[in-house]
């Protein structure tokens, strides 16, 4: 039997990894790493530092197996979900052949992913499909471990819940609020705002609790009323992603006027 085992890294801070991923970064024998077009050296890095800090010196050098991620067409094509289903299915062909070449009988291969695997993340989808595909005489188990993600991490950084007493929270990506937050939403953690969305919905009622690098040394945090903060986050952020080559941010809107 072969596994690949999902270890959640947490959103940036080397430290937020459960003791069952220290455990799991010692037992695999293969790293997958996927290598995006748009890779930046300090996330490589932070990958290197967490394999140096919690794997034993004792034990024998990970095997590396680097995927080159394929592009990412959907930033420029007027037919979102087509592109990303392409992109899901040239992973899926890569990945899957790379696990059956170099994961032998007997064997655990790892992902390292970024904050938690089960939340806005394609790994597990794609490789609980490669898994549930493997050849009977040469099955592959998935193992998933959990991670602190962004959205935990945003709560913890400002000092709030994320959800308020009898109320719900909703996560969604930026280009569903397009048109605003829906009347019925007290309470939204946005991803991936490459738009500055917050920026352009009416801020009527709105506060803002925004983070960017959240964990590391470059952390920045801001919140206020949207209508009075957003001109200075969407200046920060401008800044801090010239000064940096890169942006990690999310942030979460609430209602100001629901107790």
């Amino acid at each position: 039997m072969r596994e690949v085992v999902l270890i959640g890294i947490g959103a940036g801070d080397p430290r937020w990894i459960t003791l069952e991923a220290v455990d799991a970064i010692n037992s695999i024998d293969v790293l997958f790493v996927v290598v995006k077009e748009d890779e930046y050296e300090q996330p490589v890095a932070f990958r290197r530092e967490l394999i140096a800090r919690h794997r034993s010196p004792e034990l024998p050098d990970l095997r590396i197996v680097e995927l080159a991620d394929p592009p990412r067409p959907w930033r420029t094509t007027p037919d979102y979900p087509a592109a990303v289903r392409t992109w899901r299915r040239q992973r899926f062909e890569q990945w899957g052949a790379a696990i059956e070449e170099g994961l032998a009988d007997g064997e655990t291969g790892g992902f390292l992913v970024w904050g938690d695997p089960s939340l806005y993340e394609s790994t597990l989808a794609i490789v609980q499909r490669i898994a549930d595909g493997a050849p009977a005489e040469h099955p592959l188990s998935l193992r998933v471990i959990p991670g602190i993600s962004c959205v935990l991490a945003l709560a913890a950084r400002h000092q709030i819940p994320l959800n308020r007493q009898g109320k719900a929270v909703q996560i969604s990506p930026a280009r569903l609020l397009a048109d605003g937050v829906p009347p019925e939403v007290d309470d939204v953690v946005v991803m991936l705002d490459g738009k500055q969305t917050f920026h352009s919905i009416d801020p009527t009622g709105l506060d803002i609790y925004w983070g960017a690098y959240l964990g590391t040394p470059d952390e920045i945090l801001i919140s206020g009323p949207l209508a009075e903060v957003r001109d200075e986050v969407l200046r920060v952020r401008a800044e801090a992603s010239e000064r940096k080559g890169w942006m990690f941010d999310t942030y979460l809107l609430r209602r100001s006027s629901v107790d």
